[in-house]
């Protein structure tokens, strides 16, 4: 059985289980979980891990590290006007509201969107080519009319980025 990283957390209300690039299994899981029903979980899902891990472990692992509080401080402002002149430029053709913009240093996302028309950004987005900052920035953009991956917005997304697939992969590759 591959090696699987156990995180219990106070937010967590279900077992969940994670493939990273590169192959490394995440469980996550509320603190009440026991050690019985996460094996008992494990097990279950043990043909599903071993098909992610086949897929994913060929892949490059993501970097999870996000900025030092130095580095993140220094790129935090340029990332925050880069972020802010593309959605201007992309949003006249989308015409969507939008309230607050940040800009975080999170481990693993490039950004998100709320049901409440917030986005947040990487500061490392600054690192990225255009290309690949366009595309977070059309794809968090596109969130505030889908809040999810459907096939319709991936269509929104399409309208802005025809090559988004080729974009998402070497955004996914770690570039």
């Amino acid at each position: 059985m591959q090696e699987v990283t156990i995180r219990k957390s106070k937010r967590s209300k279900y077992l969940r289980l994670t493939v990273h690039p590169g192959g490394r299994v995440v469980l996550s899981g509320p603190l009440r979980a026991s050690q019985r029903s996460i094996e008992k979980f494990l097990r279950l899902h043990a043909g599903w891990i071993e098909k992610n891990v086949k897929k994913l472990g060929k892949l490059k692992p993501v970097s999870e590290k996000s900025f030092t509080r130095t580095q993140y401080l220094k790129n935090k402002e340029a990332a925050r006007k880069l972020v802010k002149e593309r959605l201007a430029h992309f949003n006249k053709l989308y015409g969507y509201q939008y309230n607050r913009v940040s800009v975080t240093n999170p481990k693993t996302r490039w950004g998100s969107c709320s049901d409440k028309g917030n986005m947040s950004f990487s500061a490392r987005i600054v690192l990225l080519p255009q290309e690949l900052q366009d595309y977070i920035v059309v794809h968090e953009l596109c969130h505030l009319k889908e809040l999810n991956h459907s096939k319709e917005f991936w269509a929104l997304v399409e309208k802005a980025i025809p090559n988004y697939k080729e974009l998402r992969k070497k955004l996914r590759n770690n570039v």
